[in-house]
Protein backbone atom coordinates (compact mmCIF):
# COMPACT_ATOMS: atom_id res chain seq x y z
CA UNK A 1 0.00 0.00 0.00
CA UNK A 2 2.79 2.38 0.86
CA UNK A 3 4.50 1.66 -2.47
CA UNK A 4 1.33 2.41 -4.38
CA UNK A 5 0.84 5.68 -2.53
CA UNK A 6 4.37 6.78 -3.22
CA UNK A 7 4.12 6.00 -6.95
CA UNK A 8 0.88 7.85 -7.58
CA UNK A 9 2.24 11.41 -7.08
CA UNK A 10 5.10 10.63 -9.43
CA UNK A 11 2.64 9.44 -12.04
CA UNK A 12 0.53 12.55 -11.62
CA UNK A 13 3.60 14.71 -11.74
CA UNK A 14 4.76 13.02 -14.91
CA UNK A 15 1.34 13.44 -16.46
CA UNK A 16 1.24 17.14 -15.66
CA UNK A 17 4.75 17.61 -17.02
CA UNK A 18 3.87 15.79 -20.23
CA UNK A 19 0.79 18.00 -20.66
CA UNK A 20 2.91 21.10 -20.08
CA UNK A 21 5.43 19.85 -22.63
CA UNK A 22 2.64 19.42 -25.18
CA UNK A 23 1.14 22.86 -24.60
CA UNK A 24 3.78 24.72 -26.64
CA UNK A 25 3.48 22.50 -29.76
CA UNK A 26 -0.31 22.74 -29.53
CA UNK A 27 -0.14 26.54 -29.43
CA UNK A 28 2.27 26.47 -32.38
CA UNK A 29 -0.07 24.29 -34.43
CA UNK A 30 -2.96 26.58 -33.51
CA UNK A 31 -1.04 29.65 -34.75
CA UNK A 32 -0.07 27.84 -37.97
CA UNK A 33 -3.71 26.90 -38.50
CA UNK A 34 -4.77 30.52 -38.10
CA UNK A 35 -2.12 31.71 -40.59
CA UNK A 36 -3.12 29.05 -43.10
CA UNK A 37 -6.76 30.08 -42.76
CA UNK A 38 -5.84 33.74 -43.27
CA UNK A 39 -3.92 32.81 -46.42
CA UNK A 40 -6.58 30.55 -47.93
CA UNK A 41 -9.59 32.72 -47.04
CA UNK A 42 -7.95 36.06 -47.89
CA UNK A 43 -10.79 37.08 -50.23
CA UNK A 44 -13.15 37.04 -47.23
CA UNK A 45 -10.74 37.96 -44.43
CA UNK A 46 -9.24 41.05 -46.12
CA UNK A 47 -12.54 42.94 -46.59
CA UNK A 48 -13.48 42.17 -42.97
CA UNK A 49 -10.15 43.47 -41.65
CA UNK A 50 -10.37 46.56 -43.85
CA UNK A 51 -13.88 47.21 -42.55
CA UNK A 52 -12.85 46.77 -38.91
CA UNK A 53 -9.85 49.12 -39.25
CA UNK A 54 -11.88 51.71 -41.14
CA UNK A 55 -14.68 51.56 -38.56
CA UNK A 56 -12.15 52.00 -35.75
CA UNK A 57 -10.90 55.12 -37.52
CA UNK A 58 -14.33 56.61 -38.28
CA UNK A 59 -16.25 55.56 -35.15
CA UNK A 60 -15.13 58.60 -33.07
CA UNK A 61 -16.47 60.93 -35.80
CA UNK A 62 -19.84 59.17 -35.81
CA UNK A 63 -20.02 59.36 -32.03
CA UNK A 64 -19.04 63.03 -31.98
CA UNK A 65 -21.65 63.89 -34.63
CA UNK A 66 -24.33 62.16 -32.55
CA UNK A 67 -23.36 63.81 -29.26
CA UNK A 68 -22.78 67.33 -30.60
CA UNK A 69 -25.33 67.72 -33.40
CA UNK A 70 -27.71 64.84 -32.55
CA UNK A 71 -27.12 63.49 -36.05
CA UNK A 72 -28.38 59.90 -36.36
CA UNK A 73 -25.72 57.25 -36.79
CA UNK A 74 -27.38 56.05 -39.98
CA UNK A 75 -26.89 59.45 -41.64
CA UNK A 76 -23.36 60.19 -40.38
CA UNK A 77 -22.12 56.68 -41.19
CA UNK A 78 -23.53 56.92 -44.71
CA UNK A 79 -21.89 60.32 -45.28
CA UNK A 80 -18.51 59.07 -44.07
CA UNK A 81 -18.64 55.88 -46.16
CA UNK A 82 -19.59 57.87 -49.25
CA UNK A 83 -16.74 60.28 -48.52
CA UNK A 84 -14.28 57.36 -48.32
CA UNK A 85 -15.63 55.97 -51.59
CA UNK A 86 -15.36 59.37 -53.28
CA UNK A 87 -11.77 59.72 -52.06
CA UNK A 88 -10.82 56.30 -53.41
CA UNK A 89 -12.44 56.99 -56.79
CA UNK A 90 -10.86 60.45 -56.97
CA UNK A 91 -7.37 59.15 -56.24
CA UNK A 92 -7.83 56.32 -58.71
CA UNK A 93 -8.99 58.69 -61.44
CA UNK A 94 -6.14 61.12 -60.74
CA UNK A 95 -3.47 58.42 -60.96
CA UNK A 96 -4.94 56.03 -63.56
CA UNK A 97 -4.79 58.20 -66.70
CA UNK A 98 -1.22 59.52 -66.23
CA UNK A 99 -0.07 56.05 -65.14
CA UNK A 100 -1.41 54.50 -68.36
CA UNK A 101 0.26 57.21 -70.42
CA UNK A 102 3.57 56.63 -68.69
CA UNK A 103 3.18 52.87 -69.14
CA UNK A 104 3.09 53.55 -72.89
CA UNK A 105 6.00 55.99 -72.80
CA UNK A 106 8.26 53.95 -70.52
CA UNK A 107 9.36 51.25 -73.03
CA UNK A 108 10.24 53.87 -75.63
CA UNK A 109 12.16 55.95 -73.12
CA UNK A 110 14.03 52.99 -71.71
CA UNK A 111 14.90 51.80 -75.19
CA UNK A 112 16.44 55.22 -75.90
CA UNK A 113 18.59 54.84 -72.81
CA UNK A 114 19.73 51.37 -73.82
CA UNK A 115 20.42 52.16 -77.49
CA UNK A 116 24.04 52.45 -78.54
CA UNK A 117 27.35 50.72 -77.94
CA UNK A 118 26.80 50.31 -74.23
CA UNK A 119 28.06 47.45 -72.11
CA UNK A 120 24.49 46.33 -71.42
CA UNK A 121 23.69 46.01 -75.13
CA UNK A 122 26.90 44.08 -75.77
CA UNK A 123 26.04 41.58 -73.02
CA UNK A 124 22.51 41.20 -74.40
CA UNK A 125 23.90 40.53 -77.89
CA UNK A 126 26.23 37.88 -76.54
CA UNK A 127 23.39 36.11 -74.75
CA UNK A 128 21.25 36.24 -77.92
CA UNK A 129 24.03 34.80 -80.08
CA UNK A 130 24.65 32.01 -77.58
CA UNK A 131 20.95 31.15 -77.53
CA UNK A 132 20.83 31.01 -81.34
CA UNK A 133 23.85 28.69 -81.45
CA UNK A 134 22.24 26.35 -78.91
CA UNK A 135 19.03 26.23 -80.95
CA UNK A 136 20.92 25.44 -84.18
CA UNK A 137 22.91 22.65 -82.52
CA UNK A 138 19.72 21.11 -81.09
CA UNK A 139 18.05 21.19 -84.52
CA UNK A 140 21.05 19.55 -86.20
CA UNK A 141 21.18 16.84 -83.55
CA UNK A 142 17.48 16.04 -83.97
CA UNK A 143 17.87 15.84 -87.77
CA UNK A 144 20.78 13.39 -87.45
CA UNK A 145 18.76 11.12 -85.16
CA UNK A 146 15.73 11.23 -87.48
CA UNK A 147 13.36 12.34 -84.79
CA UNK A 148 11.08 15.31 -84.83
CA UNK A 149 11.06 17.62 -81.85
CA UNK A 150 7.94 17.52 -79.78
CA UNK A 151 6.20 20.84 -79.44
CA UNK A 152 4.62 21.50 -76.07
CA UNK A 153 1.97 24.17 -75.93
CA UNK A 154 1.10 25.63 -72.56
CA UNK A 155 -2.30 27.22 -72.35
CA UNK A 156 -2.26 30.08 -69.90
CA UNK A 157 -4.49 33.03 -69.34
CA UNK A 158 -3.36 36.27 -70.89
CA UNK A 159 -2.22 39.09 -68.66
CA UNK A 160 -5.33 41.05 -69.59
CA UNK A 161 -7.67 38.32 -68.39
CA UNK A 162 -5.66 37.95 -65.18
CA UNK A 163 -5.76 41.72 -64.67
CA UNK A 164 -9.52 41.83 -65.23
CA UNK A 165 -10.03 38.94 -62.81
CA UNK A 166 -7.99 40.68 -60.10
CA UNK A 167 -9.83 43.94 -60.77
CA UNK A 168 -13.21 42.24 -60.36
CA UNK A 169 -12.08 40.61 -57.12
CA UNK A 170 -10.73 43.92 -55.87
CA UNK A 171 -13.94 45.80 -56.65
CA UNK A 172 -16.04 43.09 -55.00
CA UNK A 173 -13.81 43.13 -51.91
CA UNK A 174 -13.94 46.93 -51.72
CA UNK A 175 -17.74 46.93 -51.98
CA UNK A 176 -17.98 44.31 -49.24
CA UNK A 177 -15.58 46.26 -47.01
CA UNK A 178 -17.49 49.53 -47.42
CA UNK A 179 -20.85 47.86 -46.76
CA UNK A 180 -19.52 46.14 -43.65
CA UNK A 181 -17.93 49.42 -42.51
CA UNK A 182 -21.32 51.12 -42.70
CA UNK A 183 -23.02 48.46 -40.59
CA UNK A 184 -20.18 48.48 -38.05
CA UNK A 185 -20.46 52.26 -37.70
CA UNK A 186 -24.23 52.01 -37.20
CA UNK A 187 -24.47 48.94 -34.97
CA UNK A 188 -20.89 48.17 -33.96
CA UNK A 189 -21.15 49.68 -30.47
CA UNK A 190 -24.26 47.64 -29.73
CA UNK A 191 -22.48 44.50 -30.91
CA UNK A 192 -19.50 45.22 -28.63
CA UNK A 193 -21.79 45.89 -25.64
CA UNK A 194 -23.66 42.62 -26.20
CA UNK A 195 -20.36 40.77 -26.47
CA UNK A 196 -18.97 42.38 -23.31
CA UNK A 197 -22.09 41.43 -21.33
CA UNK A 198 -21.35 37.75 -21.97
CA UNK A 199 -17.85 38.03 -20.46
CA UNK A 200 -16.91 37.77 -16.78
CA UNK A 201 -16.88 41.08 -14.95
CA UNK A 202 -13.10 40.94 -14.55
CA UNK A 203 -12.60 40.90 -18.34
CA UNK A 204 -15.16 43.51 -19.38
CA UNK A 205 -12.97 46.52 -18.64
CA UNK A 206 -10.07 44.97 -20.53
CA UNK A 207 -12.12 44.45 -23.70
CA UNK A 208 -13.56 47.97 -23.55
CA UNK A 209 -10.10 49.41 -22.94
CA UNK A 210 -8.66 47.53 -25.92
CA UNK A 211 -11.43 48.84 -28.19
CA UNK A 212 -11.05 52.43 -26.98
CA UNK A 213 -7.25 52.40 -27.19
CA UNK A 214 -7.34 50.86 -30.68
CA UNK A 215 -9.60 53.65 -31.90
CA UNK A 216 -7.44 56.28 -30.24
CA UNK A 217 -4.12 54.91 -31.46
CA UNK A 218 -5.19 54.33 -35.07
CA UNK A 219 -6.95 57.70 -35.35
CA UNK A 220 -3.96 59.65 -34.02
CA UNK A 221 -1.42 57.62 -35.98
CA UNK A 222 -3.21 58.06 -39.32
CA UNK A 223 -4.00 61.73 -38.64
CA UNK A 224 -0.40 62.74 -37.95
CA UNK A 225 0.98 60.45 -40.65
CA UNK A 226 -1.56 61.84 -43.14
CA UNK A 227 -0.46 65.39 -42.31
CA UNK A 228 3.23 64.60 -42.81
CA UNK A 229 2.61 62.63 -46.01
CA UNK A 230 0.47 65.42 -47.44
CA UNK A 231 3.24 67.94 -46.81
CA UNK A 232 5.80 65.64 -48.44
CA UNK A 233 3.52 65.07 -51.44
CA UNK A 234 2.88 68.78 -51.98
CA UNK A 235 6.58 69.68 -51.70
CA UNK A 236 7.55 66.81 -54.01
CA UNK A 237 5.04 68.00 -56.61
CA UNK A 238 6.44 71.53 -56.40
CA UNK A 239 10.00 70.24 -56.82
CA UNK A 240 8.99 68.18 -59.88
CA UNK A 241 7.23 71.24 -61.33
CA UNK A 242 10.31 73.44 -60.77
CA UNK A 243 12.59 70.88 -62.42
CA UNK A 244 10.31 70.50 -65.42
CA UNK A 245 9.03 66.94 -65.04
CA UNK A 246 5.70 66.22 -66.75
CA UNK A 247 2.65 65.61 -64.56
CA UNK A 248 4.22 66.97 -61.32
CA UNK A 249 0.92 66.68 -59.42
CA UNK A 250 0.82 62.93 -60.13
CA UNK A 251 4.32 62.37 -58.78
CA UNK A 252 3.51 64.41 -55.70
CA UNK A 253 0.37 62.33 -55.15
CA UNK A 254 2.29 59.09 -55.60
CA UNK A 255 5.00 60.30 -53.20
CA UNK A 256 2.43 61.13 -50.53
CA UNK A 257 0.50 57.87 -50.89
CA UNK A 258 3.62 55.67 -51.03
CA UNK A 259 4.85 57.01 -47.71
CA UNK A 260 1.99 55.23 -45.96
CA UNK A 261 4.14 52.14 -46.51
CA UNK A 262 7.13 52.62 -44.14
CA UNK A 263 10.58 52.26 -45.72
CA UNK A 264 9.42 50.50 -48.90
CA UNK A 265 7.27 53.44 -49.98
CA UNK A 266 10.26 55.80 -49.95
CA UNK A 267 12.33 53.30 -51.95
CA UNK A 268 9.56 52.99 -54.54
CA UNK A 269 9.19 56.75 -54.88
CA UNK A 270 12.94 57.29 -55.28
CA UNK A 271 13.07 54.63 -58.00
CA UNK A 272 10.10 56.09 -59.89
CA UNK A 273 11.49 59.63 -59.71
CA UNK A 274 14.88 58.42 -60.95
CA UNK A 275 13.32 56.57 -63.92
CA UNK A 276 11.02 59.47 -64.86
CA UNK A 277 13.87 61.98 -64.60
CA UNK A 278 16.16 59.80 -66.74
CA UNK A 279 13.46 59.47 -69.43
CA UNK A 280 12.26 63.09 -69.43
CA UNK A 281 15.45 65.11 -68.86
CA UNK A 282 18.74 65.33 -70.76
CA UNK A 283 21.15 66.91 -68.25
CA UNK A 284 22.69 64.52 -65.73
CA UNK A 285 22.56 66.82 -62.71
CA UNK A 286 18.87 67.52 -63.36
CA UNK A 287 18.18 63.77 -63.60
CA UNK A 288 19.44 63.21 -60.05
CA UNK A 289 17.87 66.39 -58.64
CA UNK A 290 14.36 65.00 -58.09
CA UNK A 291 15.32 61.76 -56.27
CA UNK A 292 17.96 63.52 -54.17
CA UNK A 293 15.49 66.28 -53.24
CA UNK A 294 12.97 63.65 -52.17
CA UNK A 295 15.60 61.88 -50.04
CA UNK A 296 16.49 65.16 -48.31
CA UNK A 297 12.82 66.03 -47.83
CA UNK A 298 11.87 62.67 -46.33
CA UNK A 299 14.92 62.79 -44.09
CA UNK A 300 13.96 66.20 -42.72
CA UNK A 301 10.30 65.28 -42.22
CA UNK A 302 11.21 61.92 -40.75
CA UNK A 303 13.71 63.48 -38.36
CA UNK A 304 11.14 65.81 -36.80
CA UNK A 305 7.80 63.99 -37.19
CA UNK A 306 8.25 60.26 -37.62
CA UNK A 307 10.19 59.69 -34.36
CA UNK A 308 7.25 61.35 -32.59
CA UNK A 309 4.73 59.18 -34.47
CA UNK A 310 6.53 55.87 -34.04
CA UNK A 311 8.04 56.69 -30.65
CA UNK A 312 4.94 57.82 -28.78
CA UNK A 313 1.97 56.65 -30.81
CA UNK A 314 3.48 53.34 -31.86
CA UNK A 315 6.37 52.27 -29.63
CA UNK A 316 7.41 49.23 -31.68
CA UNK A 317 10.93 48.32 -32.67
CA UNK A 318 11.61 49.31 -36.31
CA UNK A 319 12.90 45.78 -36.98
CA UNK A 320 9.47 44.38 -36.05
CA UNK A 321 7.75 46.92 -38.31
CA UNK A 322 10.02 46.03 -41.24
CA UNK A 323 9.51 42.28 -40.75
CA UNK A 324 5.73 42.75 -40.42
CA UNK A 325 5.64 44.60 -43.76
CA UNK A 326 7.30 41.66 -45.50
CA UNK A 327 5.19 39.11 -43.64
CA UNK A 328 1.79 40.66 -44.36
CA UNK A 329 2.92 41.47 -47.90
CA UNK A 330 3.83 37.81 -48.45
CA UNK A 331 0.54 36.69 -46.93
CA UNK A 332 -1.83 39.12 -48.70
CA UNK A 333 0.17 40.92 -51.38
CA UNK A 334 0.12 44.73 -51.82
CA UNK A 335 -2.96 45.10 -49.58
CA UNK A 336 -1.08 43.33 -46.80
CA UNK A 337 1.79 45.81 -47.16
CA UNK A 338 -0.65 48.70 -46.70
CA UNK A 339 -2.31 47.05 -43.70
CA UNK A 340 0.94 46.04 -41.97
CA UNK A 341 1.37 49.16 -39.82
CA UNK A 342 -2.32 49.57 -38.78
CA UNK A 343 -2.44 45.86 -37.91
CA UNK A 344 0.71 46.20 -35.82
CA UNK A 345 -0.92 49.15 -34.03
CA UNK A 346 -3.92 47.01 -33.04
CA UNK A 347 -1.68 44.06 -32.10
CA UNK A 348 0.42 46.38 -29.93
CA UNK A 349 -2.68 47.59 -28.08
CA UNK A 350 -3.92 44.03 -27.49
CA UNK A 351 -0.53 42.82 -26.25
CA UNK A 352 -0.21 45.80 -23.91
CA UNK A 353 -3.66 45.40 -22.32
CA UNK A 354 -3.65 41.62 -21.67
CA UNK A 355 -1.39 40.72 -18.71
CA UNK A 356 -0.40 37.29 -20.06
CA UNK A 357 0.72 38.80 -23.37
CA UNK A 358 2.50 41.81 -21.88
CA UNK A 359 5.95 40.11 -21.97
CA UNK A 360 5.59 39.80 -25.74
CA UNK A 361 4.84 43.53 -25.90
CA UNK A 362 8.00 44.27 -23.92
CA UNK A 363 10.03 42.22 -26.42
CA UNK A 364 8.77 44.03 -29.53
CA UNK A 365 8.69 47.50 -27.94
CA UNK A 366 11.44 50.03 -28.41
Amino acid sequence: MDDQNTESPQTNGTGSRSFADLSTPIYGLFILGILYTLYIAHQIVLPIILAVLTSLLLAPLVKKAYLRWHLPRVVSALVLVLAVLAGILGLGAAVATPALEWAQKAPEGLSRLLVGESEIMRQIDKVSQSAEQVEKSVEELSKDQGTKPTTVVLQTDSWRSQLMSKARNGIAGLALALALTYFLLVSGDRLIRNFVKQLPRSQRKTVLRITHDSQHQIAQYLAVLGLSNTSVGVLTGLICWAIGLPDPAVWGLIAGLARFIPYLGNMLTITLLAIVSAISLDVLWMMVLAPISFIVLTTIVGFFLEPWIHGFRMAINPVIIFVSIFFWGWLWGPVGVLLAVPLMTVIQVVLKQIPRLRPVYRVIAR
